[in-house]
């Protein structure tokens, strides 16, 4: 097949056994690749209810098609398993050189079974699979075994994707890392699976050709795609500013959170005014901080930006800032030093910890320290108060390595809240145990709802509506019905970039993502694809992870939001007042359940399962 390997790796830590199973081109077609395979592997390999850390949890790394091309941003890769966070579907989704190493390798994906009897980590060297000793490595930061393992083989070319302390130690929302400054493998804690199979790392050399199917069209049109891209208005903000680029205009309009959700104002919030709002600008620090661009393979934008910070108690520091980690370990906790925040973003990656969650985690602790819930003995003479830059550098290593109030807060704010209590919950912002991204949902209605019923719980890329709710697309502050339907398709939309394992950032390209795609995915494989036929997968993709959720226990219920959504109204700025009420939140869960052609209890028919070629779920899971 042209694009594709046709080829899953399957490793079992326990008997340190590989075998080969071929995928068909029939398979490809029905389900394009990265998040499409993954979920149909886990679904098919995986016995249900297990625990996520039991050897039972299966892994699955993945990548697209377009992976080794010359299409523009192809270099994104999934991981997923039952997450240890939700107990639901896991998923998270890097971009980095890995996954060309591993295309090359001959490969398009790769399921780890079992669990090592020793510290192990896997090297894939084309067809040669070898279970190597990671003793030596454990205990070691992401980027200190990134860079052992290339010594030890020695051989650059050599990708690595790691877990770090955090991922050891079992922190329910540890990441996987690799080619540190990129894209992590943050969400839905996949380095806290690694660790649970005593698996360090997955290191990867290929040396093989991908080949495609129309190469002289596909060179023709690409190059005419690159310059499109390096133009497009967004690609240009992310090239100059990175992702705070347009993060800015969410601060600006009330809609990003503020010390755990209490606020939205940031000019109120400001204790210098005009200083402290334009030093966490974009423009700022390009100005004063942006030491180089780097860009992922495959990619002509180059969003992200190393800050190098020159003075201060953090200077060296030398990492990136981008919005998420702005929010999570910024203004959500209060702070707006901005070098903190670039030297805390880098000790999550060392140590292996998804950004968001921690930064939402320590913030709800900060709230707790603020009214009293959790005192200086609780967090061992931490002083946990909002703007504390120096408590956030000392409590982010206490929970990669689980120690004091660390161990507690490891567990997500989901458990952490249930187990420290006091009313606590009642803030914990979170929806299926997965922590809220950078935008205050009361005053985005339809970013509530697609956070409410995403798949891996509060996920800010599955449909990504707060940009058209921000620039007036929609209104943010009323939910009317054909929303749910607006939220559905967004969803259908946005899960092919994760099929086909490109970046959200090149949208600039195509004038109709599905006949663009589709044309694209012609060129590649010589699979004839209509547009309607590439948007009928990534709708069975969506419905094949909501399968794997009821299996594993999903209701109504847990497409949900916590009380503060509903109960404490946005108090300042712009948004003042806007909150949701139960009654409209229901009406917004049946308005997209409608949408989705699933039951009022949000369960996918038969009837739809079946449209979609899902058979054999439907029988499982269909009513």
């Amino acid at each position: 097949m042209y694009g594709y390997s046709g080829r899953m790796l399957i490793a079992d830590l326990t008997s340190e056994k590989t075998k080969m199973e071929a995928i068909s081109e029939v398979f490809c077609r029905k389900l394009i690749g990265g998040n499409g395979f993954s979920i149909s592997f886990l679904y098919e390999h995986q016995k249900t209810g297990i625990d996520p850390l039991s050897p039972d949890n299966v892994l699955v790394f993945a990548v697209g098609p377009f992976c080794g091309t010359v299409i523009p941003t192809n270099a994104k890769y999934v991981v997923q398993a039952k997450s240890p966070l939700t107990g639901f579907q896991g998923k998270s989704i890097g971009s980095s050189f890995w996954s060309l190493a591993f295309r090359r390798a001959g490969y398009d994906a790769l399921l780890i079974k079992g669990r090592a009897k020793k510290p192990t980590y896997l090297f894939i060297d084309d067809d040669i699979i070898e279970f190597r000793d990671a003793k030596e490595l454990w205990g070691r930061d992401s980027w200190e075994t990134d860079r052992i393992i290339r010594g030890t083989i020695g051989d650059d070319n050599v990708r690595v994707a790691t877990i770090g302390p955090a991922g050891e130690s079992l922190v329910r929302f540890a990441s996987i890392v690799s080619d540190h400054h990129h894209e992590d493998d943050g969400r839905t804690g996949m380095g806290a699976v690694m660790g649970s199979k005593q698996l360090k790392a997955v290191a990867v050399r290929g040396s093989k050709t991908v080949e495609v199917a129309k190469l002289d069209e596909l060179l023709e049109l690409c190059g005419r795609y690159n310059k499109k891209v390096i133009k497009g208005l967004n690609s240009t903000i992310m090239k100059d500013l990175g992702t705070i680029g347009t993060g800015m205009e969410y601060l600006s309009n009330y809609a990003t959170p503020i010390r755990n959700f209490q606020s939205t104002d940031a000019f109120k919030e400001s204790t210098l005014i005009s200083e402290d709002i334009r030093k966490i600008s974009a423009e700022w620090m390009l100005e004063q901080y942006v030491h180089k661009s780097i860009a992922c393979a495959g990619c002509p934008i180059g969003c992200d930006h190393i800050d190098f910070i020159r003075v201060g108690p953090y200077k060296g520091v030398a990492y990136k800032m981008e919005y998420q980690g702005m929010y999570a370990l910024g203004t959500n906790c209060g702070i707006w030093y901005l070098p903190a925040i670039v030297k805390a973003e880098q000790l999550c990656d060392t140590l292996g910890i998804d950004v968001i969650s921690t930064g939402v985690v320590i913030a709800w602790a900060m709230e707790c320290f603020e009214k009293g819930i959790l005192t200086l003995k609780d967090t061992g003479g931490i002083d946990l108060s909002f703007g504390n830059h120096e408590a956030l550098m000392e409590i982010i290593p206490k929970i990669a390595h689980r120690e004091g109030l660390g161990d507690i807060l490891a567990e997500g704010v989901k458990i952490a809240s249930q187990k420290i209590g006091k009313g606590s919950e009642k803030f914990a912002m979170h929806s299926k145990g997965l922590e809220f991204p950078g935008f205050d949902v009361r005053g985005l209605k339809a970013t509530a709802l697609s956070f409410a019923v995403s798949t891996r719980g509060a996920d800010h890329i599955s449909a990504a509506v707060f940009g058209p709710e921000i620039r007036g697309r929609i209104n943010r502050f009323k939910f009317e019905k054909g929303q749910g339907g607006f939220v559905a398709e967004k969803e259908n939309n946005l899960i092919l970039y994760d099929l086909l394992m490109i970046c959200r950032f090149s949208g600039d390209l195509w004038m109709n993502i599905y006949s663009d795609l589709a044309h694209l995915y012609g060129l590649v494989t010589g699979i004839p694809l209509t547009a309607e036929e590439l948007r009928a997968a990534g709708e069975r993709v969506w419905n094949m992870e909501k399968a794997y959720n009821i299996r594993e226990g999903w209701t109504r219920k847990d497409d949900s939001l916590p009380p503060r959504v509903f109960n404490d109204p946005i108090p300042d700025g712009a948004a003042k007042g806007s909150h949701l009420t139960k009654e409209e939140f229901d009406f917004m869960l049946d308005d997209y359940y409608a949408a989705r052609g699933w039951t009022r209890d949000g369960v996918p028919t038969k009837k739809k399962l079946i449209e979609l070629g899902l058979d054999d779920v439907a029988k499982e899971v269909g009513v």
